[in-house]
């Protein structure tokens, strides 16, 4: 399995609650609303956005990645009503090793509600399936007590304490390991 064979047409994923599709551009502005939030901001790898000019950064990137068939993020979208929320992906893929990380964000107005636990079990359960993948992981700062609780709500297991093992807005940060392996479901 090679990264183009799922990448070079990202496939539309539903759950109960949501719909997993690609990223567009009419997708800036809500990207730019919880991309410029400090809180949403703080535990992500990414740097706030000050200006929509930087979320259209981002979507023009993602376009790119999809185009040339790489690893690009699935768009969260409530089924309800079609409003972007937040993404989920594969930050990673190791095809080799089978072996891949995900990531995700979602705006503060929906924490608390499950919607990430719902996509990323969605993916998971994507990987697994259609990725050949025998190991999925996630990380996440220490402090960042919400992600960890998704991690365990999707089955992941605690591995460990990488310490300060990315540098991350000019600072190391220790991270906490979580992974699921296929055996596991």
């Amino acid at each position: 399995m090679e990264i183009a064979d799922i990448y070079g047409d990202l496939p539309t994923l539903e759950t109960d609650r949501l719909v997993l599709r690609k990223v567009t551009m009419e997708d800036v502005s809500t990207i730019f609303k919880y991309g410029s939030d400090e809180e949403v901001s703080r535990y992500v790898t990414w740097d706030i956005h000050r200006t929509i000019a930087d979320s259209e950064e981002f979507v023009k990137f993602v376009l790119n990645q999809y185009e040339n068939k790489k690893i690009a993020p699935w768009a969260m979208e409530l089924k309800e009503n079609g409003k972007l929320i937040g993404t989920v992906d594969f930050v990673s893929w190791q095809t080799k090793h089978h072996t891949a990380e995900i990531g995700y964000v979602i705006a503060k107005e929906f924490w608390g509600n499950g919607y990430t636990t719902e996509a990323a079990k969605a993916i998971i359960t994507f990987g697994f399936e259609k990725m050949d993948l025998v190991r999925i992981q996630a990380r996440c700062f220490t402090e960042n007590v919400a992600s960890q609780r998704v991690m365990e709500k999707v089955g992941m297991t605690y591995e460990g304490l990488h310490r300060k093992a990315m540098l991350i807005k000019g600072k190391h940060r220790d991270l906490k390991m979580f992974a699921v392996l296929k055996e596991d479901q």
